[in-house]
């Protein structure tokens, strides 16, 4: 298991001030190097503060802010920030000039909260995929934008993060390697839970117990373990292969909705404090297994949608066609939105156009968190 990322949120004061950032960044690299030093990879730190549109800036003076933000954050050795979520589609057409501006910033578009879906929202969210899509080569740009649905404040993970409340930090982990191990030791489905729980349980109190150590040391509040099961480029990591430890099939066959639930249910049953989605993340850019079992169809959009019903969180890095139109978006995005309202869940979507490429066709991104795959069709 890896700290995929120590995610601290706050509130962002105005007019913006460095001393703000650097007492932050200060906490966080020691919260890292309390993870280090007890062995753990750290792959990332980051930020998150409120909702953007509560800065109260101008276009012009949002856009100085990005800039400084990223300037800043560089130097004081944070990786990515997040600025958070709007739902205004007002505010949503400024999106596409803070990504123009940053390589580190990202944010999110509030599709449907309080069971009501917000379809000017869905409609901003979908034309601005399409336009990202053109930002950087191979749509690359997507992978810092999500549409989310009833996700609330306090998440580690990006895009979906933002902050409210006193200052906090959360940890996210990739930990599909233990969902491997737990599986190959239990062989059948029926003891699948079982050794799921016991070693999740054992590695998760040891990072908790890290973590309420800094917490009161720093004096920073810890807002939980986002226990989401997060992937692996790594073959012998790949949360699509571990899945087919079980003897059912290869993932996207039958069985592989049942062994998503039993994988949500152990989660929830975990005795660590948690924050976040804390389910099931299966981003087919960034998993081996599902990479490679795309390209041979075993599942579709469908299927990941079915998933995540029981256990996800939407659709994450979904490569799709370049010419696919803003109305396909939309009408992809009601269809998570109506599902998240439906089971009361959050869920997100961080869908990736690829400009020039069709449905079949393989991706080219030269990302080492990414695995190349087909294109996926909607």
């Amino acid at each position: 298991m890896n700290i995929r990322t120590i995610t601290t949120g706050f509130n962002l004061k105005i007019p913006f001030s460095e001393k703000q950032i650097e007492r932050i960044s200060e906490v966080s690299l020691k919260i890292k190097k309390a993870y280090e030093k007890s062995g753990y990879k750290v792959q990332t730190v980051r930020i998150a503060t409120q909702p953007w549109e509560k800065y109260n800036l101008s276009k012009e003076q949002l856009g100085e802010l990005v800039v400084r933000l990223e300037k800043v954050i560089e130097d004081l050795g944070i990786d990515y920030f997040n600025i958070g979520t709007t739902r205004e589609a007002k505010n949503i057409s400024l999106l596409l000039n803070l990504f123009k501006k940053t390589k580190r910033g990202f944010c999110s578009v509030m599709v449907c909260d309080n069971k009501i879906i917000d379809h000017e929202a869905a409609r901003s969210a979908a034309r601005l995929m399409k336009q990202l899509s053109t930002v950087e080569a191979n749509g690359f740009a997507n992978l810092r934008f999500a549409a989310i649905f009833n996700t609330q404040p306090g998440s580690p993970f990006f895009p979906a993060a933002y902050h409210k409340g006193p200052t906090a930090f959360g940890i996210g982990t990739e930990n599909s390697d233990l969902v491997y191990k737990a599986f190959s030791l239990a062989k059948k489905f029926e003891q699948a839970e079982k050794a799921l729980k016991g070693i999740l349980t054992a590695e998760y109190k040891k990072i908790e117990k890290i973590a309420l150590r800094m917490s009161r040391d720093e004096k920073i509040k810890y807002s939980g373990i986002d226990v989401s099961i997060a992937s692996s480029v790594k073959r012998e990591k790949s949360i699509a292969f571990a899945f087919e430890k079980l003897g059912l099939g290869r993932f996207g066959e039958a069985g592989t909705l049942a062994v998503a639930k039993i994988i949500t249910e152990t989660l929830n049953k975990l005795p660590v404090k948690k924050c976040g989605y804390s389910g099931l993340m299966l981003p087919v850019l960034e998993d081996f297994g599902l990479a490679k079992r795309n390209d041979k169809r075993y599942f579709n959009l469908n299927n990941l949608l079915l998933y995540s019903a029981v256990c996800g969180t939407g659709l994450d890095t979904i490569p799709l066609p370049g010419d696919i139109s803003e109305k396909k978006l939309y009408a992809l995005l009601l269809d998570i939105a109506s599902l998240a309202i439906k089971l009361d869940k959050p869920l997100s979507a961080r869908l990736m156009p690829v400009p020039g490429k069709k449905a079949g066709e393989k991706t080219e991104f030269s990302f080492g968190y990414f695995v190349n795959t087909k294109i996926m069709d909607l």
